[in-house]
């Protein structure tokens, strides 16, 4: 009778156990693996409604379905709709599936491209799927003409990939200031464009900043155009559009009115020395912490360590608020100067002189504290009037004309630059800007050489450069 029921009760065990891990299959939650390889694939169409490329396209939605939940970045920066509608389609997602709502009335025999960027991603690891395009036509075939190109801008010859290049149909200047174009295209990081599926015809080409107007409307951001319209009948390729920008307006100061009250009651000022040095291949620059009314020059002096004057010195404002100054004088390296300020020198907008008389002890650099620099051009279009510039920063530093294949300054503040190359056109020595309405002058060319130099203070440094032949 007990072997009976010990094994009556190991049974009862067994099956209460099966029963306890079968109801917890059941419930619980399937936690997938650990520690396996990231997923770096982006998310894969599976089906399109109606299907991608179609013809005579019915209605007004469309659904894409993927292989994997998905989700939208900032739709109405990301995708590009060409032609361009009045109203933005509505987009939205939900699990695997993007739709698409266009609000406006679809246009006959027309070929309608939705160029989705960087917007769809899958939801686990935000692996894009780039640049997918979706086409479709309201007639019974595709329009096939591509057009292609580049945007550099010609300051730099770097790219930037927050502009679009556009198409207008309205061949006439203003149209880009007043009107959004036919078709648009994104801007890439080397600052590559590309349409696909236009129709035959003759369009104006620009460049323009990817805003929500969409128009030239603004000429201190960069802008490009093509000298002449585009025929498109076929394939066109390698179209090289410059963009520029004009400069802005320097705001002249509010007059009237009296000055910003301040908690610091004495007229101050600061130098650009280091450690009471002047490099003196810059400015000695003035900073005051009150605009000035009246400047005495009467009261100012430069005298040598034996406090024997020197003549030939200017004092200059260099921005229209009257705070920054530029103390002009042929400086020679390695010598000790000595400028005084008298305390009626300078008298600000409260009537504030300086408190006391102030004497300015400053040593320019000697010539070692620099390196001198030599390159040797090969391929150089002398022709062309060529500038070099010398860039740290993206700050111009030294910009100086080539005649010769070789060319050499003897003193360059030490560091490291981008060598580029500027085509000066009208032999003024500096970049000069485009203009559009009007005179339709395109800017004058800057060539990013990609290639840098390292300046070693007290050293001939030397570097040869060899220009690509298509690089001018």
């Amino acid at each position: 009778m007990k072997k009976t029921v010990s094994v009556f009760s190991a049974l009862l065990g067994v099956c209460l156990y099966i029963i306890v891990v079968i109801s917890n299959a059941g419930c619980a939650n399937i936690i997938p693996p650990s520690g396996g390889p990231r997923d770096s694939l982006p998310p894969v169409l599976i089906t399109a409604t109606p299907r991608d490329s179609a013809t005579n396209f019915p209605g007004n939605r469309i659904t894409l379905t993927f292989d994997e939940y998905v989700t939208l970045d900032n739709a109405l920066e990301n995708v590009l709709v060409s032609p361009v509608p009045k109203n933005n389609p509505v987009i939205d997602y939900k699990l695997k599936n993007v739709t698409v709502k266009l609000r406006d009335t679809l246009e006959p025999n027309t070929t309608y491209s939705l160029n989705f960027g960087n917007a769809i991603k899958d939801v686990n690891e935000g692996n894009v799927f780039k640049d997918f395009t979706y086409i479709f036509s309201t007639g019974s075939k595709l329009d096939d003409n591509t057009l292609s190109g580049k945007v550099t801008l010609a300051e730099s010859g770097k790219f930037d990939s927050t502009l679009v290049a556009v198409l207008y149909p309205s061949l006439y200047d203003s149209a880009v200031a007043k009107e959004k174009p036919r078709y648009i295209a994104r801007v890439d990081g080397q600052g590559n464009f590309g349409f696909a599926n236009l129709p035959t015809g003759r369009y104006a080409l620009y460049a323009i900043p990817k805003s929500f107007t969409l128009r030239y409307d603004d000429t201190t951001r960069p802008f490009a155009f093509a000298n002449q319209p585009v025929e498109l009948d076929s394939n066109l390729q390698n179209v090289q559009l410059y963009a520029y920008s004009k400069p802005k307006p320097v705001l002249a100061p509010k007059s009237g009115g009296a000055a910003p009250a301040s908690k610091d009651k004495q007229l101050r000022f600061s130098a650009n020395l280091q450690n009471g040095q002047l490099d003196f291949l810059d400015p000695l620059q003035f900073d005051f912490n009150r605009p000035l009314k009246e400047i005495d020059t009467t009261k100012i002096s430069l005298v040598n360590e034996k406090f024997e004057p020197f003549l030939n010195w200017s004092f200059q404002p260099a921005d229209t608020n009257q705070t920054k100054f530029i103390f002009k004088h042929p400086w020679q390296p390695n010598t000790a100067y000595n400028i005084i300020f008298q305390k009626e020198a300078f008298t600000d907008t409260l009537g504030v002189t300086l408190a006391k008389i102030d004497t300015i002890q400053l040593t320019t650099k000697k010539e070692e504290d620099y390196g001198s620099l030599k390159i040797r051009f090969n391929n150089l279009d002398l022709s062309k009037n060529p500038v070099v510039q010398l860039v740290q920063s993206e700050v111009l530093v030294i910009s100086d004309s080539v005649t010769q294949r070789d060319w050499y300054r003897k003193l360059v503040k030490p560091g490291s630059y981008e060598i580029r190359i500027l085509y000066d056109t009208n032999k003024n020595g500096q970049w000069d800007t485009g203009e559009f309405f009007g005179e339709k002058r395109q800017p004058e060319i800057v060539v990013s050489l990609d290639t840098s130099i390292d300046i070693r203070s007290n050293w001939d440094n030397e570097k040869e450069i060899t220009l690509r032949v298509n690089s001018e």
